[in-house]
């Protein structure tokens, strides 16, 4: 087992890793719509999800991994009503690659954002 870190992340605000290499295969922790430096975006569904993205992307970096080679998503929405919005961005940043997704909506997420996602990934 492997414990992924970058400062290219926000990093963790609480007892777990950003991500974990078990076996070819990257699971990452939920990344909510903070900078690598901790600031919060406090913007639309559109600007969160963007910024999640990033998060994503320099995590899976950091294991050796990209978006391409994400098999399976969980995306939690404060308000399933931004599901269109938050759709059109996550669309725009995985292309022609369809991972396995489920999306939920929950009470509530750390600091109150919008939108949380986390992703399991094979590392090549």
């Amino acid at each position: 087992m492997n414990v992924v870190a970058t400062t290219n992340a926000p990093a963790a605000i609480g007892p777990y890793a950003q991500g974990i290499i078990v076996n070819g295969m990257f699971y990452s922790s939920g990344q909510i719509p903070l900078t690598a430096t901790g600031e919060l975006v406090d913007g639309d569904i559109v600007a969160q999800t963007h910024q999640v993205f990033a998060n994503l992307k320099a995590v899976l970096e950091a294991a050796g991994s990209s978006l391409d080679n994400v098999v399976k998503t969980t995306v939690f929405m404060k308000d399933m009503n931004d599901f269109v919005a938050m759709n059109e961005v996550y669309a725009s940043h995985f292309g022609e690659h369809k991972p396995a997704r489920s999306a939920v909506e929950v009470a509530r997420l750390p600091k109150d954002v919008k939108v949380e996602i986390e992703v399991i990934a094979i590392v090549k």
